[in-house]
C-alpha cells in the first residue's frame, strides 16, 4: 500500500476540518462525541471486518464504527466510542483530484466527495442505513 504525498494528505486534512466546521449542530455534536480519523486507504483489518479485498477496497471512502444513536441503551456500558474513519486516498480518486505544475484540479469535487462522505458516515450514526443514505444523495 502506498502512502500518499504529505502535499494531498494536507490539502485534504484542511478540507475535511473546514467541512467539519460548518456541519449542522446535531451533526457537529457526532463528531466532537466519536471523532473522525483520516487515513490514507483501509488497513488489511478494516477491508476483512467488511468481508472485502484490497481490490474491493480500492473505493470504500469511508466506515462508521460503533452503535448508532438510535440503538444506544443506558445498559450500554464498557462499548468504545463510536469512530468515523475517512479514506484520503478513495476519495482523491473518485474526485479525480491532482495537482499539476502547482495548479489543482478538481478541488471543488474533492470538497463536495468529502463533504458527501463526511455526512454518509455521520448518518450511519444517527442509524441510516445505506438505501437511507442512497435516498437522501449521500452515497
Amino acid at each position: 500500500m502506498t502512502m500518499l504525498p504529505q502535499a494531498l494528505r494536507d490539502i485534504f486534512d484542511e478540507i475535511l476540518e473546514a467541512q467539519i466546521e460548518v456541519l449542522p449542530p446535531d451533526a457537529a455534536e457526532v463528531v466532537a462525541l466519536s471523532g473522525v480519523v483520516a487515513e490514507d486507504e483501509p488497513s488489511e483489518d478494516v477491508l476483512a471486518s467488511l468481508g472485502m479485498t484490497r481490490a474491493e477496497g480500492q473505493d470504500l471512502c469511508g466506515i462508521h464504527f460503533g452503535v448508532p444513536e438510535t440503538e444506544r441503551s443506558v445498559e450500554d456500558t464498557g462499548e468504545l466510542p463510536s469512530q468515523i474513519m475517512l479514506f484520503r486516498g478513495p476519495i482523491i480518486r473518485l474526485a479525480a483530484y491532482r495537482i499539476v505544475d502547482g495548479r489543482e484540479v478538481n478541488r471543488d469535487e474533492l470538497t463536495e466527495q468529502i463533504h458527501v462522505t463526511l455526512l454518509h458516515e455521520i448518518g450511519h450514526q444517527f442509524g441510516l442505513d445505506e438505501d437511507d443514505l442512497t435516498e437522501l444523495g449521500y452515497d
